[in-house]
């Protein structure tokens, strides 16, 4: 394991690499406890650079000999790599090193999973392999040969010969380490093929361990449909004769976009109605879509440095979620990001995790695979198309294509095409990569004679290292509606740049009602001084589905901000006015179940820590209780035929219109199980065809405390499978009483299928605990304590999941003086532990504000 005090890396201190790699060979003969791993690389001086430091990485091998040029040298090694003395000249290195696979819980490098050999070498997994500049800007390519008895062996790029106990690759296209990959077992595959547009055919495999073949056609056929769309959207076609993806059931991530051999974490890509919901099967698909769109943008051009990781991940990010949209609803997937980034970004950046989308230090890598830099990264890409338009951003990506294929790049690489290309100049807008912080936009409104005018103001608040804050770009989209709900002025584009700034509407008839930041134009907190009878109104006629939403939202939230600080019942006339959203039979089922949705409990407490009161978890809890009962009640004659609409009849298929209806129903559910106390549900549970309504019926069960006959039912039924159990040890967690999560939790850690080194089995009982709000602050911190030990436990053995997991005390200054001692009482006794690794040492610190 790495020292747990690392030093701090700076985007200041960049400097090439004094050697150009011209060609890499390895070789693997794969052995559990002894992999024996032979690398051959041509080395050339870098005349970009003066310094010919010769220093490779290299952590936890076992060097057996090293060669230069045929001659044996003996490097000067240490736990973090070697250097030796070299040729000023091109020159052949040549070193064989030993691992073992077996043994490496960490999930980093070459492991073992289940019998199976694979490797996760992002971002520093590589060097946990074999000795190499184990950086994104050296790029070559890569010569493979496997010896091993297994009949499956992978690797990047294209199959070259093979025979009894081997089998050899090459990788034509220059690529850093990161994107190395291997995979060995006894595996089969579900194949087809691809032609692309230019008439090239592209052999596809989907390979699994036996038994999971059956969980393989919606994955071939998402992946067939995200190459047809980047062609016609991107006009980006694939570069290989074939194209591997492998599922894993140990993985750290959810899937990894390994050039031509993608490792997928097994529930990111196993699906099938028994066993998967339409949630999984909609993540299935943009997961896919993801990793393969990275084929261009990620590994054709990939980054220069692990600072500009958002280079590649915000910019996938933007385009899955484009995908998304395109193969669903645009505007419910809109709306979904939205939620997610509030839930997970938002608290990112006002806390003591906050930092940049392109941050300009880190000590571990590993931790700045964060929200910031793929949702908030996604958000700037979003931003920047809106502002320059659909025509020239396709016009700016066309030339970031042309001229940066096959180099690792830079933000300023990225901007400066776009400047480019449109003319712009674009070196405030550069602000949201450099600067940390969710700006803050108010807004007031003037009418005079006929002329309507908003005047914004822009403030982002002080951030960890950042005190000064300058004004940033904001696209603004507009609409104006009339009194009787007319749309009088149509979506129009604001462009914001200070920090004050006014825009009139001239020629208005009457007093307009403003629909602000439409479609969620730009990741900003909008504090707006909106009535309850504007919201109303906004809920009632808004064109905008996100603004229609968002008014929705901000009404439940006024009311259960009103419930925990004043006791106020639960507000009638808002119950009203989402019932007339909820009954329109014309509107789109996944809308209707967004628009049943609470605020969460977390975004409650925010809501509640930023006017001033100090949340109690409890009293949200029971505030947002009262009021979902409350719509049960007052909704009575509405719920059956809510229920007969969200019905389906036709067999089971996992497209937009049916898991619409799916989701329109299970929010219906969920409130009749507050009149009936579970007795629907039940019938549900009992006569489900599908994993969809039998889970969404056990949720139900769960939540109203009448769950241990259809939990117990449900691991009889599926104890043989990973994947559902994941999903039966997290439901009971997550769903359950507040007063019961967290010993729920610990029960469940004595249970025999309970893998505290499998991250999803561990994510699916403490990463459930973090998500119940109430039940991880219960007020005697058995939640904080047990989550703590947990961590410390796993960090002996897999750093990377346990640090990320970390994040669950990220907001841990909001709450009361006892619960603050608590956590931080379990925070520093997780500090303390001997021998904690460097992700965690660090993700702590931070947390802490040690430094």
């Amino acid at each position: 394991m790495k020292d747990s005090s690392p030093q701090t890396v700076y985007l200041s201190d960049y400097t090439p690499f004094g050697f150009v790699v011209e060609r890499v060979e390895l070789t693997f003969r794969l052995a559990p406890e002894s992999t024996r791993v032979t690398s051959r690389i041509r080395f050339a001086p870098n005349p970009e650079t003066t310094d010919r430091t010769f220093f490779l990485h290299g952590e936890e091998l076992r060097l057996v000999s090293a060669r230069i040029d045929g001659a044996e040298v003996t490097p000067d090694v240490t736990e973090r790599g070697l250097t030796c003395a070299v040729p000023d000249a091109a020159f052949t290195w040549e070193a064989e090193v030993e691992i073992a696979p077996a043994k490496n819980t960490a999930l980093e490098g070459l492991y073992m999973s289940n019998g199976m050999y694979c490797t996760q070498c992002e971002a520093e997994g590589f060097r946990k392999i074999t000795y190499y500049p184990d950086r994104p800007d050296v790029m070559a390519s890569f010569d493979v040969r496997i010896e091993s008895d297994l009949p499956v062996m992978l690797s990047n790029g294209n199959p070259g010969a093979a025979g009894d106990g081997f089998a050899e690759w090459h990788d034509p296209w220059p690529k850093p380490a990161y994107l190395f990959a291997l995979v060995a077992g006894e595996l089969e595959a579900r194949s087809d093929t691809f032609t692309t547009r230019s008439g090239t055919p592209v052999d596809l495999n989907l390979w699994v361990r036996p038994g999971d073949l059956p969980k393989t056609e919606w994955g071939l056929e998402a992946l067939k449909k995200s190459m047809r769309w980047d062609e016609e959207v991107y006009g980006r076609e694939y570069d290989l004769d074939v194209f591997n993806i492998v599922a894993v059931d140990d993985f750290n991530m959810g899937a990894m976009e390994n050039k031509g051999l993608n490792i997928f974490n097994s529930s990111a890509v196993l699906a099938s109605p028994d066993t998967s919901t339409d949630a999984n099967f909609e993540r299935i698909e943009a997961i896919i879509a993801h990793e393969y769109f990275h084929n261009w943008t990620g590994n054709r051009i990939t980054c220069r440095d692990w600072f500009q990781l958002c280079l590649k991940e915000g910019l996938t990010v933007f385009r899955d979620s484009q995908f998304t949209a395109d193969m669903r609803s645009a505007p419910v997937k809109r709306i979904g990001d939205v939620i997610d980034l509030r839930a997970r970004q938002f608290p990112e950046d006002q806390g003591p995790l906050s930092h940049p989308v392109r941050p300009d230090s880190f000590q571990e890598i590993n931790n700045f695979y964060t929200a910031t830099v793929y949702e908030k990264g996604a958000e700037v890409i979003g931003m920047l198309k809106r502002l320059v338009g659909d025509d020239d951003y396709a016009k700016a990506l066309d030339l970031y294509f042309e001229r940066h294929d096959g180099q690792a790049c830079t933000i300023e690489d990225w901007l400066t095409v776009f400047e480019d290309a449109t003319g712009r100049d674009l070196s405030q807008f550069k602000r949201w990569y450099t600067q940390s912080g969710t700006p803050r936009l108010s807004v007031e409104e003037r009418y005079e004679g006929s002329d309507y005018t908003l005047t914004f103001r822009q403030h982002t608040p002080t951030t960890p290292g950042q005190d000064e804050k300058a004004p940033q770009v904001l696209p603004i989209a507009v609409g104006l509606l009339s009194p009787n709900g007319d749309e009088v002025v149509p979506t129009t584009l604001l462009e914001m740049t200070e920090a004050e700034q006014s825009f009139t509407f001239p020629n208005m008839a009457s007093r307009p009602v403003p629909s602000l930041l439409r479609g969620f134009s730009a990741p900003v907190v909008l504090e707006r001084e909106a009535s309850a009878e504007q919201r109303a109104f906004l809920l009632a006629h808004d064109t905008d589905p996100f603004c229609r939403w968002e008014a929705g939202r901000g009404l439940a939230r006024a009311a259960l901000m009103a419930s925990v600080t004043e006791g106020a019942a639960p507000d009638v006339a808002y119950l009203d006015g989402l019932r007339q959203v909820v009954a329109d039979p014309a509107l789109d089922p996944a809308f209707r179940a967004l628009m049943l949705q609470m605020p969460t409990q977390s975004e409650l407490a925010q809501a509640l820590a930023e006017a001033g009161t100090t949340p109690d978890p409890d009293a949200i809890f029971a505030a947002q209780e009262a009021l979902m009962r409350a719509m049960a009640e007052r909704w009575q004659d509405l719920l059956p035929d809510l229920a007969e609409q969200a019905r389906v009849t036709q067999p089971y298929a996992p497209d937009a219109a049916q898991s619409g209806k799916r989701a329109l129903g299970a929010a219906v559910l969920s409130l009749q199980t507050r009149l009936d106390g579970g007795t629907a549900a039940r019938a549900q549970f009992d006569s489900a065809d599908n994993m969809t309504l039998r889970l969404s019926a056990l949720g139900c069960l769960v939540r109203a405390d009448a769950a241990d006959d259809a939990l117990a039912a449900f691991e009889a039924a599926w104890s043989h499978d990973r994947l559902v159990m994941d999903k039966w040890f997290g439901i009971q967690i997550m769903l359950a009483p507040p007063a019961k999560a967290a010993d729920r939790a610990a029960e469940l850690t004595g249970h025999p299928a309970f893998e505290m080194t499998n991250p999803n089995r561990f994510r699916a009982v403490m990463g459930a605990l973090a998500s119940n709000h109430a039940g991880f602050h219960r007020a005697d911190g058995a939640g904080y304590d047990l989550l703590a030990h947990w961590l410390g436990k796993l960090d002996a053995k897999n750093p990377q999941t346990a640090a990320r997991m970390a994040t669950a005390f990220q907001t841990w200054r909001r709450y009361d003086a006892d619960r603050r001692a608590r956590m931080q009482t379990a925070l520093r006794t997780l500090r303390d532990r001997p021998g904690l690794s460097g992700d965690m040492s660090e993700m702590v610190g931070r947390l802490l504000g040690d430094g």
